[in-house]
């Protein structure tokens, strides 16, 4: 992924797909990035109720109709249930059919009452908190840091961003304003960083503005 500032016909997020096509997305006036599918022949299409009830005849979606508002009302029944109860008469009087309970599926997708407080969320892994330290090899080598510093901005929020050398870490830090104290301040917090970790800070290098 690319971006292009300028003004170009790629202006904005440019996503380089294998099959070397592009992909690119604009900014709104907003400064919401956005790709327009309108007239793109490639773009994959969400399947609607009216294209779904297109594969059946009027009788039939009549039928699944009904199969859906019987579903809803005897209480939103998972679909397997609700065949269970229509083959087993346990619903006196009822002309609806395992075929229409189908249909009724393929044409508006799983019943959305049926899912709700049945679906159990699944118990996330432990995340282990304990910090490693840097290993002595690395502080020998590269403990002090030489820091490359600038301010760069992002729809118009400015950052001060810094890359160390060698061992190539980042950092960006959001700042409200451009002032020598504000970006003093956030500067200290990145020397404190490394120094947490054992690196000592020698050199920051930036250009003329700093």
């Amino acid at each position: 992924m690319t971006f292009d500032s300028g003004n170009t016909e790629e202006q904005g997020l440019v996503v380089h797909k294998i099959d070397g096509s592009k992909r690119i997305f604009r900014p709104s006036k907003k400064g919401l990035y956005y790709s327009d599918k309108a007239n793109d022949v490639r773009a994959i299409m969400v399947n609607t109720v009216d294209s779904n009830k297109s594969k059946y005849s009027v009788r039939q979606y009549s039928s699944a109709k009904k199969a859906h508002a019987l579903q809803n009302v005897i209480g939103r029944p998972i679909t397997q249930d609700f065949i269970k109860y229509i083959e087993g008469n346990i619903i006196p009087n009822c002309n609806v059919t395992r075929d229409n309970i189908l249909r009724a599926e393929d044409i508006f997708g799983p019943n959305l009452g049926s899912v709700k407080g049945k679906t159990t969320r699944k118990p996330a892994e432990h995340v282990n908190l304990r910090r490693k330290k840097v290993p002595e090899d690395i502080l020998a080598n590269y403990g002090d840091i030489t820091l490359a510093i600038d301010i760069t901005a992002i729809n118009k929020i400015p950052f001060v961003i810094t890359v160390s050398r060698h061992i190539h870490f980042g950092t960006a830090k959001l700042i409200c304003n451009k002032s020598k104290k504000t970006i003093m301040t956030s500067i200290q917090q990145v020397v404190r960083a490394y120094h947490a970790k054992g690196f000592k800070v020698r050199n920051i290098l930036g250009d003329g503005g700093f």
